[in-house]
């Protein structure tokens, strides 16, 4: 079989249930952020999913099929959702495709690099219990002017988070959180990555590692699908939920109730909630893996 030929075809019933699906998973948070932004109101969980991950909210809500798949449509569904109708699309006989002939050479080598780093978090045993520590070494001996969420309060004052940051052992193995570590947490960091150890580094149960299972597939968007999309997304959601929780900020009037690592209790149940959040990006991580080496074939 090669790419020029769809190998699966996907009836008109079935891609609008898995459209409707993918909207379900979504749609909610991606017109909100648009509606916040738009009146400049920020929301300092939900924000981060659209700006530190900065895949389009209009982007996210288009539903797309992934390569290798065809699937039947109207004229009225190329009316209703036209970027099924655009120039990466084959229209033959009812159907539509994505052409892999506008796979670029520069795409095809990333989806080979990202397949890389799933296969490396797959191989390399988890490492736990570090309590979500990166979210206060980003705070650790700043002003309350200095910190990144302005019009939070803290829950603890600067000097008991310090002397609490100061008596635990921080293993960040996450280039993009480390880099955010304050001037003076860096150097209490067992490990120091770079962006270049990158594949060495990460593994699995890093809670941003499992969030960026969004921002690779998204990286490598459409030709992954939306449906792949969709539930990295609703994985990056929880894994941002427990990040902001077990954070040092007070958000309780928000709705997110704290999980206190400064707590013996409190980081049981992070690594708990850590564990199970691993444990759900395993098969996503498997799945980002294979469509990433799909995109690395040649027809």
């Amino acid at each position: 079989m090669t790419l020029s030929s769809p190998s699966t075809r996907w009836s008109r019933a079935d891609w609008q249930a898995r459209h409707e699906a993918h909207l379900g998973r979504v749609a909610t948070l991606a017109d909100a952020f648009v509606t916040r932004r738009c009146h400049q109101k920020k929301h300092p969980v939900h924000d981060f999913l659209f700006t530190y991950y900065t895949f389009s909210p209009a982007k996210l809500k288009q539903w797309m099929p992934p390569l290798g798949v065809e699937i039947e449509v109207t004229d009225e569904d190329l009316i209703n959702l036209p970027w099924l109708a655009s120039d990466r699309m084959i229209h033959q006989d009812g159907c539509v495709r994505l052409d892999e002939t506008r796979l670029s050479p520069h795409l095809r080598d990333l989806a080979r690099w990202v397949a890389t780093l799933c296969e490396n978090v797959l191989d390399r045993a988890p490492r736990f219990r570090c309590f979500g520590l990166h979210e206060w070494a980003m705070v650790y001996r700043q002003s309350r002017e200095q910190i990144r969420h302005q019009g939070y309060e803290l829950r603890l004052s600067p000097e008991v988070m310090a002397t609490f940051i100061e008596s635990q052992s921080i293993g960040c193995s996450h280039y993009d959180a480390f880099r955010f570590f304050t001037p003076e947490a860096k150097p209490m960091n067992v490990l120091q990555p770079v962006l270049e150890t990158r594949l060495d580094m990460e593994q699995g149960a890093c809670l941003h590692a499992n969030m960026d299972l969004y921002k690779w597939a998204t990286k490598l968007w459409p030709w992954v699908g939306s449906d792949l999309v969709g539930q990295v997304f609703a994985l990056a959601c929880e894994g941002r939920d427990l990040d902001m929780r077990a954070s040092p900020y007070d958000l309780r009037h928000l709705g997110y109730e704290p999980v206190c690592i400064e707590t013996p209790e409190g980081r049981e149940r992070y690594e708990q909630e850590q564990r199970l959040l691993a444990e759900k990006a395993v098969p996503l991580r498997k799945e980002l893996r294979q469509a990433a080496l799909r995109l690395t074939e040649r027809p």
